[in-house]
């Protein structure tokens, strides 16, 4: 199957994110890229799927926000032009915001009833393609300088014709905020599971009972990467959940309903997951892609000096 189609969940407020998410979308706080460019974070997230073989992308998003979304790209896009008029880095960033204007199109959620919710306001966008499902509020760096994280995962749904969730193997501590599932590996693989059981948010010793995984490390269970690839068959099993008047429309039951009936597998993606909304997640977000940049050794000499003042400061 062609996976060409992408959809971005930013429809929640950043509650997390105060006071600057009052004023602004949290899409839209900026950081440095792996190309040593500044962008709003959404930007990052679709340039990932570009760079990952995406055609076109749609961002769920809260009512009003779609305008808002587009008013400011047109805004940084001409103050880039106007201001920066013979500066090859802000050439560059206008025709990169150019081409996400003339890809993106937007889903308005009316009624803030859930991720899986969400998800299922994108149906008519995504027809009936495969399509890759990202986060608003996660960026995502790749070990691999030659693949990205969503290009091994569409990689593997093309080779295998099916749904795949991206997942890291992940410490029990962190296991309650994350989906988190088991299944077999499949035989003669590394790191490619055939899902059998999913569970949001479980606590540990409902993990410890039900979702160990055989060849994982000894307190480590797989959880969700923040990242899918779906058939269109998701939207079905949401819609079940959304016609029994559900106030709270989850992505995993509907998962685990899929894994009952379709071949769904899971990824080990090779990479680390950035959660914005999180205490520092911005600060952390910015640190990696930093380091896995262009702007490696400014990063690195920034972090050193300021260990250094801090510990001199300690030292008083």
């Amino acid at each position: 199957m062609k996976i060409r189609k992408a959809v971005i969940t930013a429809a929640a407020r950043g509650e997390r994110l105060y006071p600057v998410a009052d004023t602004v979308q949290k899409a839209m706080l900026p950081a440095i890229d792996i190309d040593g460019l500044h962008k709003p974070v959404i930007q990052i997230i679709a340039e990932e799927a570009f760079a990952s073989g995406i055609e076109e992308i749609c961002v769920v998003c809260a009512p009003g926000d779609g305008d808002r979304y587009i008013s400011a790209f047109h805004s940084l896009r001409d103050n880039l032009v106007k201001s920066f008029k013979s500066v090859d880095w802000a050439r560059k960033e206008a025709e990169k915001i150019d081409q996400l204007l003339n890809r993106l199109q937007f889903a308005e959620q009316q009624e803030p009833l859930g991720y899986g919710h969400a998800v299922h306001c994108a149906k008519d966008f995504v027809g009936e393609e495969p399509f890759l499902l990202l986060l608003g509020d996660y960026l995502y760096v790749s070990d691999l300088r030659d693949r990205r994280c969503a290009a091994q995962l569409i990689d593997l749904a093309q080779q295998e014709n099916c749904s795949v969730s991206a997942v890291n193997p992940t410490p029990e501590h962190q296991i309650t905020r994350y989906g988190t599932l088991t299944g077999k590996q499949l035989p003669g693989t590394s790191g490619i599971y055939q899902i059998e059981k999913l569970i949001e948010k479980p606590s540990l010793s409902l993990a410890e009972l039900e979702l160990q995984t055989p060849g994982l490390r000894v307190g480590y269970y797989l959880c969700f990467f923040g990242m899918h690839v779906l058939t269109p068959a998701v939207f079905e099993l949401l819609q079940q959940d959304i016609s029994a008047g559900s106030t709270n429309v989850l992505l995993t039951p509907a998962l685990q309903e899929l894994a009952k009936t379709d071949k769904y597998l899971a990824l080990e993606v090779k990479g680390s997951r950035y959660d914005l909304s999180k205490r520092h997640g911005l600060l952390q977000a910015q640190i990696a892609l930093g380091l896995a940049g262009e702007a490696h050794d400014e990063t690195l000499t920034t972090m050193v000096e300021l260990l250094a003042e801090a510990n001199g400061r300690n030292r008083k």
